[in-house]
């Protein structure tokens, strides 16, 4: 491929991309249909990638910023069903899949089967997450999708790994097949949290906003090629340091995290767009080359739509079972299990401290939504276009064709079905939580409360020492002024003070000193409250939203005090 030719199609995805978000179109189905039909144009070229450069540069920062804005704390609060969702799910769906396809194909491999089941098992949470924000979804809901959407690519890369291998020639027995599957996992992990800790004390350390974040954009390419090396799963390791980072980020400076939010977005919007197109564009190609194999073209397509209905039952069939097996489990072991064998009470102390189940709380309707949100995505398209054309004996790879028209069949038909039904569903079912704003503006309003009477007590705790050195009549002046900020309704009208300060004033020196403590001042104020946001965190005492929304405010706080003391200082 020609590089014009690579960025015809990525500013031309882009541009589909914009469009689509402009007139609330789901933009993966305009992108491939227009690439498809683009396709068919005279002249178009062919578009052929190296199997492993999707996987390698594509897949590592869309897992990289999805695991950046999951919480940790409600991540492992909802562990349970994230873990049944995001592995055991994806293996029924991967072997349901698999053994269909084995029936259903005769010249296809069993590995080679499930190849495809590990193909078509992850769903992707992006589309159903925008849609329940939009619509409201209990947060509890949420955050189980968020989780289950970076468990669940793990697993099925790490499973997409194991059965290439064993398509491609390589000789595996079960249990050598379970210890790869083990060691990818317990490598990609450690790899991936090394990577973080080492990541986060770089950013601690450094003091430029921009290094920081270019840290952070070659942080996932590094995990992921490093655990791949060694054996290990690169997925993992990117979602590892990906959650790391983020859990900690309140913790680094602000400048930092107001710079890569926007970056990460926008790489997201550009490298899901151009799969999307690459896919389209390819599938030209892929139909031919079924047309020409010898199952025919009709018979590949209905392949292709019974694996697409085995994938939408198993997940319903899947969410109910479960739900209703862990129900029954927690009444057996309430009832009938010795105390000893009981589960431990929830901790009085940490993050869960005082936490219920979470499942408790789901009702029928949410697991209904839950078994509805099976939109595939970027992960399966992406894990399809890099399986190999040849195998490592150089025969043709059994079926490849076929693995990538079921790819984007199932790919594009749950966007169409259940994508574009999901709204529906959950306004018919009233699946939403009305409290939720009500909710969150009393713990903002407690939350301003706590680190209002934390600021205030942290300034009087040092006035001695900025009164020794500006005077007690300047520091009284100052501290007066500047707590004027923690009342919401003057921080705007305070925030730039003494912008009327000139060089001819007869009170010049006093005014300057009076600036300079004030803006020290502030900054420790903001100091403190970032700490009590995040020790209240910590304490599982706040929602992570709502943290993060206050720290945005405190954030842009502080960039407009530097924003304006650069302007002061170049007048």
């Amino acid at each position: 491929m020609h590089i014009e030719h690579l960025l015809a199609l990525l500013a031309g995805s882009l541009a589909l991309t914009a469009f689509a978000r402009w007139r609330g179109w789901p933009a993966p189905l305009l992108v491939t249909a227009a690439a498809l039909a683009a396709s068919y144009i005279p002249g178009i070229p062919q578009f052929t990638i190296d199997s492993n450069t999707i996987l390698t540069l594509v897949l590592p920062p869309l897992l990289f910023s999805s695991a950046l804005g999951v919480s940790y704390q409600d991540f492992h609060q909802s562990l349970r069903p994230i873990r049944r969702l995001g592995v055991t799910l994806v293996l029924a769906t991967a072997l349901a899949a698999g053994f269909v396809a084995y029936a259903l194909v005769p010249d296809l491999t069993l590995p080679a089967a499930f190849l495809i089941g590990a193909v078509v098992a992850p769903p992707d949470a992006v589309s159903a997450m925008a849609i329940g924000r939009k619509l409201g979804l209990p947060r509890k809901l949420m955050t189980v999708l968020a989780g289950e959407s970076l468990i669940n690519d793990a697993t099925s890369l790490t499973l997409f790994k194991v059965f290439l291998a064993a398509a491609t020639g390589a000789s595996m027995t079960l249990g050598q097949g379970l210890f790869v599957f083990a060691d990818a996992v317990v490598v990609g992990v450690v790899v991936g949290v090394a990577l973080g800790i080492a990541a986060h004390w770089l950013r601690m350390h450094l003091d430029d906003p921009t290094v920081n974040v270019v840290v952070g954009l070659l942080l996932p390419f590094v995990g992921y090629v490093l655990a791949e090396e060694i054996g290990g799963s690169g997925v993992l390791a990117v979602v590892a340091a990906g959650l790391l980072l983020g859990y900690n980020a309140p913790k680094t400076g602000y400048a930092s995290r107001l710079q890569e939010q926007p970056v990460w977005s926008s790489l997201d919007i550009l490298l899901e767009g151009f799969v999307f197109g690459l896919i389209g564009i390819q599938l030209k190609t892929v139909i031919s080359d079924v047309a020409s194999g010898p199952r025919g073209l009709l018979a590949s397509i209905a392949v292709a739509f019974i694996v697409f209905a085995v994938v939408l039952v198993v997940r319903p069939l899947y969410v109910f079972s479960s739900h209703a097996w862990h129900l029954t489990l927690l009444r057996i072991r309430g009832r009938f299990l010795p105390r000893r064998f009981k589960r431990r009470k929830p901790p009085r102390w940490g993050p869960l401290a005082d936490k219920p189940d979470p499942e408790l709380d789901m009702t029928g309707r949410d697991l209904m939504v839950m078994s509805w949100t099976g939109m595939r995505g970027v992960v399966t398209l992406a894990a399809a276009a890099s399986v190999p054309a040849v195998t490592d004996a150089g025969e043709p790879f059994p079926a490849r064709d076929l693995v990538f028209l079921i790819a984007f069949t199932v790919t594009v038909g749950t966007l169409l079905l259940q994508g574009l039904t999901l709204p529906a569903l959950i306004t018919r079912l009233r699946v939403r939580n009305p409290q939720q704003r009500t909710e969150d503006q009393q713990a903002e309003t407690r939350l301003y409360r706590l680190t209002s009477e934390a600021a205030m007590a942290k300034l009087e705790q040092d006035k001695p020492e900025w009164a020794a050195q500006y005077g007690e009549k300047l520091t009284d002046a100052a501290i007066e002024r500047v707590t004027r900020t923690l009342n919401p309704q003057n921080r705007l009208m305070e925030l730039v003070a003494d912008e009327t300060d000139r060089d001819d004033d007869p009170h010049a020196v006093e005014l300057k000193n009076r600036s300079r403590l004030m803006g020290l001042l502030r900054r420790e104020m903001l100091a403190v409250r970032r700490s009590v946001l995040v020790a209240e965190r910590d304490a599982g005492r706040l929602d992570e939203e709502v943290m993060l929304k206050i720290q945005r405010e405190l954030d842009a706080e502080e960039l407009a005090m530097d924003n304006s003391w650069a302007a002061r200082m170049r007048s």
